[in-house]
């Protein structure tokens, strides 16, 4: 009897050593997202195969539903009423796993929008211990971006917190903080790796920012799935989310997406805007409960303006058809489908 009792409290020690040990089962109850530490010396561009974000898992707990097929029919309607644009839309309702794709899966330029999977990258980053929120960070003059932000204006060698750092890649669409945390993160390469191993196959970093001549690349779908995953517990443990969605309902550009929405809704978003191509993706939470991913990008002649015009009625017919009893009942008539793959 002694033995057993020996045998039992050593395999319960063993147990609790291996799931300390795992850091997948960990990741949701770390601080350190909000408790800073000191940087581990762990190499933040290699993720380990048990972390959140293995190949072809993301989106994997998102519910998968039925075409949105009346709401598709409005949207692409709308879309040719501009035969100059390419629309490319991509929706997930968060509530019904119903779903809208209109050319979402086309590779098209990233502008601004690659901002998003960085910023879940930096999040992971802070998660793994290998850089902590008020880290100090220094622009160097390879940092230095025209366009977006106000960074570009300091002298070479000012110093931010890492939060700051995220934030204003964000809030402000800051191009010199956003080189700041790539090279931070271990540089493109690096970043590229981890968001290949999300699954993210067709979202890649190929020049620093601003990127005028649209050489960064994603797809509408792989914005709108990501969002929809880190919302739904994928990729990042609860703190880091919230975190997340708390920096981007302060984007300061509110000319897209937030148009086609009324004012007691929320909207958590990131806006893109390059000469060729127009986006903006967004999780909205409507007054009533519901919410929903959508992902915009209209690939325009230099500088149309009317691709705006389009991102606002496309935005605008969303929120009418996914807030209103018919778009629900058209989610939830439908036969399911596999997958999103639809054009």
């Amino acid at each position: 009897m002694r033995l057993l009792i020996l045998g039992l409290g050593i395999a319960a020690i063993a147990g609790t050593l291996l799931s300390a040990l795992n850091p997948a089962r960990n990741l949701t109850a770390s601080n350190a997202v909000l408790d800073p530490g000191e940087s581990s010396t762990t190499d933040a561009s290699q993720p380990t195969a048990d972390a959140p974000g293995a190949p072809g898992t993301l989106g994997s707990g998102l519910m998968v539903g039925s075409e949105l097929s009346p709401l598709k029919t409005e949207l692409s309607e709308a879309i040719a009423a501009y035969p100059q644009l390419r629309g490319r839309v991509a929706i997930l309702d968060l509530d019904n796993g119903g779903y809208a794709d209109i050319s979402s899966q086309t590779t098209v330029a990233a502008a601004s929008t690659i901002k998003v999977p960085v910023l879940v990258a930096f999040l992971q980053a802070v998660e793994a211990g290998d850089i902590a929120l008020n880290d100090t960070v220094t622009m160097q003059a390879a940092d230095v971006a025209e366009g977006s932000g106000s960074m570009q204006y300091e002298p070479v060698g000012t110093t931010y917190t890492a939060l700051e750092a995220a934030d204003m890649m964000i809030t402000i669409s800051d191009n010199t903080a956003t080189n700041i945390l790539i090279r931070r993160l271990g540089g493109m390469v690096a970043v590229n790796q981890r968001f290949a191993q999300w699954g993210l196959s067709q979202t890649t970093l190929a020049q620093p920012l601003p990127d005028l001549e649209g050489q960064n690349k994603t797809t509408a779908m792989e914005l709108a799935t990501l969002v929809a995953a880190v919302s739904n517990g994928e990729l990042l443990s609860p703190r880091s989310r919230d975190l997340m969605f708390e920096i981007m309902r302060n984007t300061v550009t509110d000319t897209l997406l937030p148009q086609g929405i009324p004012l007691d809704a929320t909207i958590a978003h990131k806006t893109g805007d390059i000469g060729t191509v127009l986006g903006d993706v967004g999780l909205i939470d409507t007054p009533e409960g519901r919410r929903y991913v959508i992902a915009v990008m209209v690939e325009r002649p230099f500088n149309d303006e009317q691709a705006a015009d389009l991102a606002r009625t496309l935005s605008e017919i969303t929120y009418d058809g996914i807030s209103s009893e018919t778009g629900s009942e058209a989610a939830e008539s439908q036969p399911p489908v596999e997958g999103l793959n639809q054009d």
